[in-house]
């Protein structure tokens, strides 16, 4: 049978050959168009584990202003798996016999795209980055870590036979990009470049971002001019490091763009926000009666939690969480906590910078007037980059110049273009007032912190801020 065509219309390299297809399962993406899942995959699919990630939305909250935005972490993990496959396979194509990459090599790539989010929490990265470090101090729990212990613990609950070398190269790979990654040893025999596929720790470019860049664009109705399959056809592995032909280098420029993109516009929409900081006081304020954060000690545990801890709790009749209650049902009635103004650090001052708090607004409150209370407002620290903080990704990636070529190079942002920002980090400090009466005194509030740290305060083109409190209300 030959190679049969994706949902992008381009062939598709990673079909199962027809002795093989008989036994994998064809299911069809809304991305990626047929996926053929083959059995080692079916087994870990094929649990209660696994299936868990259909009730984990994967972007979270982001769905109550982007209607669409209801995709799950299943799909994902699928179109990463499939993508993981088609990468290694294309690479195969051209350099199999160069690189001696074989069937293992292939399976355990796509194993690690497969399972990269099954220890993931509920509503998005709001679960590790926001609840969890308000009710256990100095947490360090992490999604990626969880995923390690899950599928240790999917192996042995569901006795799935799966060689113990394959299995630590795939939870290698998972955590690549993770600041506690184990870096492969650099030997000839050892094919570092695989694990660059799933998470690129060395540059940022990997199948993870190919997915959801372009399934998160199309769920939430915006354009998406990225073309991952560009980046997928003009690999080349140079020195145990893939490689992007230099003429696809806006490709990559719009990779990188297009996530700042989505960031900006969706993942930390001020709207977003307000319901998520609503949703993370409704958990804080829960935790002591349902004993959320308990979950993440176990895995036998923890996969029982998933989005439905939402409903759970508004349908709850217990006295002990009237106070959660109440604020998801403030959601449910667009009474958000209302969107005071924002305030871009200046480049110059990140150097320095501090997670602004609550008291830091408080205390530059002027005398008299109403006395602010902590919990009279909530303040949103939103970091936007392009991967590597303030560095430049591009210059971590190496191109070549044609594929007769066995050298490789970087390419600086100047030769790119000269409409390219200087810098590549943007930090917003973002002040919501929880009581609607309070606007008008949260604003002054914030006001006077922006003259007293930074010297000004925020505009736009000249607009006053309480016109610019209601263009983002």
């Amino acid at each position: 049978m030959g190679a049969f065509r994706n949902g992008n219309g381009g062939d598709n390299t990673a079909s199962p050959s027809m002795e093989d297809q008989r036994l994998w399962k064809h299911v069809h993406d809304n991305v990626h168009g047929n996926i053929y899942l083959d059995p080692l995959a079916l087994k870990f699919i094929d649990t209660e584990q696994f299936q868990r990630l259909r009730d984990l939305k994967q972007l979270g909250l982001s769905h109550m202003v982007y209607p669409g935005a209801v995709h799950s972490r299943f799909e994902h993990s699928v179109g990463v798996y499939w993508l993981a496959g088609t990468a290694v396979e294309k690479i195969k194509a051209h350099q199999g016999l160069e690189l001696d990459i074989d069937h293992s090599d292939i399976q355990t790539v796509k194993l690690a795209g497969l399972l990269h989010d099954v220890g993931h929490g509920p509503f998005s990265h709001l679960f590790e980055r926001e609840f969890l470090p308000q009710v256990i101090e100095g947490s360090t729990w992490s999604h990626e870590d969880m995923s390690l212990h899950m599928i240790d613990y999917m192996v042995d609950e569901h006795y799935i036979d799966i060689d113990s070398e394959r299995l630590k190269k795939v939870k290698d790979m998972i955590m690549a990009a993770s600041e506690k990654a184990v870096k492969p040893v650099q030997t000839s025999r050892e094919k570092v470049f695989l694990y660059d596929i799933v998470a690129n720790g060395r540059n940022g470019i990997d199948v993870d971002k190919f997915d959801y860049i372009v399934r998160d664009s199309r769920a939430c109705g915006l354009g998406c001019n990225f073309q991952f399959e560009r980046l997928l056809d003009t690999m080349q592995v140079i020195d145990n490091e893939i490689c992007y032909r230099a003429k696809e280098y806006l490709t990559v420029h719009k990779l990188f763009y297009t996530r700042a993109d989505l960031h900006r516009t969706v993942y930390t929409h001020a709207k977003v926000k307000a319901i998520e900081l609503m949703f993370v006081d409704a958990l804080v304020k829960a935790d002591n009666y349902l004993h959320i954060s308990s979950y993440i000690r176990d895995p036998s545990q923890y996969w029982k939690l998933d989005d439905s801890i939402l409903k759970t709790i508004e349908t709850a009749e217990a006295d002990e969480l009237k106070e959660s209650r109440d604020l998801i049902r403030r959601i449910r009635r667009r009474d958000l906590y209302q969107f005071c103004n924002e305030f871009t650090v200046p480049k110059d001052k990140l150097d320095h910078f501090k997670r602004i708090t609550a008291q830091d607004i408080i205390c530059s409150q002027k005398s008299g007037g109403v006395s602010l209370r902590e919990e009279d407002l909530a303040v949103s620290n939103v970091k936007i980059d392009l991967t590597k903080g303030r560095n430049n990704p591009l210059e971590s990636i190496n191109f070549f110049e044609d594929y007769n070529s066995k050298e490789k190079f970087t390419i600086s942002k100047d030769q790119i273009s000269n409409l390219l920002p200087a810098y590549n980090q943007d930090l917003i400090v973002r002040v919501y007032s929880k009581k609607p009466e309070l606007v008008e005194v949260v604003s002054e509030a914030f006001e006077n912190f922006q003259v007293k740290t930074y010297g000004v305060k925020a505009q736009v083109h000249g607009t006053p801020e309480r016109k610019r409190r209601r263009i983002f209300s």
